[in-house]
């Protein structure tokens, strides 16, 4: 699979100066880590789950997660997980071709369970969402996956989701993250990404943000991303991938603040219909969001939409004046230090401080791609939503 890859050559050719690579489900965790991009999450109940499958992976789907959790009816979850076995068993004799593919789970006891049950079909998996995630409640999950691996002969990955009030709570937040980290650590070749739980952390006061506003503009959520980040995402070797927030919103009726979409990009790219439809499905808000989002220091997204997915695709593509920046800290000549003009002529590029940033972003590059020179994210959307 590949990013874009559901874009006919001629037009990736157009868009790109470097072409995203391709991957499977079998490359390494941390080129996987960076490749989930927006991972779409499906309810396991779902009668067409097979199929539903199979057609978001052709639309350019590359990650999605089978919720057995707070999508669906606690009254449902035998039902779900039978469906589930159903369905990737069923899947499993038709194709191979299926983007990687994470069951959520709400308790230990489901992950040897569901591994059994699915028997062959396990190959399509790629691994498990642990719920409510500490180090108290996480580490059962964790000893339960490392078994159904060992027991599967399948290389399974975890990827804990943070969302439990102990981490949102000023007095035991600092505890909880370490506490959190001491357990990802130990099993830190198992855990592929963190994810984060906004809507839960919203909940614990009673908070929804409206489609104008991003988590960031909710204070109380931004302290917490702002400390997972500090905690558990620093570029010196300890950190881990953590994905931005879900978007919840689909199209708004009525809105309060103006779009926040400037309309030059649109003007430029001669897309001007683009822009009124990405505004009239709350779209502006997300890519705000986003954009937020990489600059925060997260990487991918929760997606419950399809029509959110090209949008994090979009604005994850490396643009040509970043992989130029990035191409100039690395070069080995300068391995010593020292500061230059970039060579756009309208920044400074200093090596030390930067290298971190240079070497994420030529991994981005690899997986997303670097667009042309004349290239931004308004006519990678354009073609996307045309294909």
């Amino acid at each position: 699979m590949r990013h874009f890859g559901q874009i006919a050559p001629d037009v990736r050719k157009r868009l790109f100066h470097q072409e995203p690579c391709s991957f499977t489900a079998d490359s390494p965790a941390r080129l996987l880590s960076a490749a989930l991009g927006a991972t779409l999450y499906s309810p396991a109940t779902r009668p067409s789950l097979a199929e539903d499958i199979l057609k978001q992976g052709a639309r350019g789907v590359v990650s999605m997660v089978l919720c057995l959790e707070d999508s669906i009816d606690d009254a449902d979850v035998p039902v779900g997980e039978a469906n589930l076995v159903h369905q990737l068993t069923d899947l499993e004799k038709r194709s191979d071709d299926t983007p990687l593919l994470f069951i959520r789970v709400r308790t230990p006891e489901q992950i040897p369970d569901l591994v059994r049950r699915l028997g062959p079909a396990v190959r399509l998996l790629s691994g498990f969402v642990l719920p409510k995630f500490t180090e108290e409640r996480g580490m059962p999950f964790l000893e339960a996956l490392t078994a159904a691996e060992a027991a599967s002969g399948r290389r399974l990955f975890a990827m804990p989701v943070l969302e439990s009030p102990d981490l949102l709570y000023r007095e035991s937040r600092v505890q909880t993250l370490e506490g959190i980290f001491r357990a990802v650590d130990k099993y830190r070749d198992r855990v592929l990404a963190l994810r984060l739980g906004v809507t839960d952390f919203c909940s614990s006061y009673g908070l929804r943000r409206g489609p104008d506003m991003t988590a960031y503009d909710v204070q109380i959520v931004a302290s917490v991303i702002a400390d997972v980040v500090n905690m558990l995402a620093r570029a010196d070797g300890t950190g881990f991938t953590v994905t931005g927030p879900v978007w919840e919103y689909f199209r708004v009726q009525e809105r309060m603040f103006k779009p926040q979409l400037r309309q030059s990009p649109f003007l430029e790219g001669q897309a001007v219909e683009l822009r009124q439809k990405l505004i009239e499905h709350s779209m502006d808000g997300l890519l705000r969001e986003i954009s937020l989002d990489r600059a925060n220091g997260l990487l991918g997204k929760t997606c419950i939409h399809p029509s959110h997915v090209l949008p994090v695709h979009a604005l994850s593509v490396v643009s040509h004046e970043e992989f130029s920046d990035a191409q100039d800290i690395l070069r080995p000549e300068r391995c010593g230090g020292g500061v230059m003009r970039s060579a756009y002529t309208n920044k400074m590029n200093e090596v030390k401080p930067h290298r971190a940033w240079a070497e994420r972003t030529l991994l981005r590059a690899e997986i997303f791609g670097v667009a042309n020179e004349d290239i931004g994210f308004v006519e990678l959307l354009a073609a996307g939503l045309a294909d």
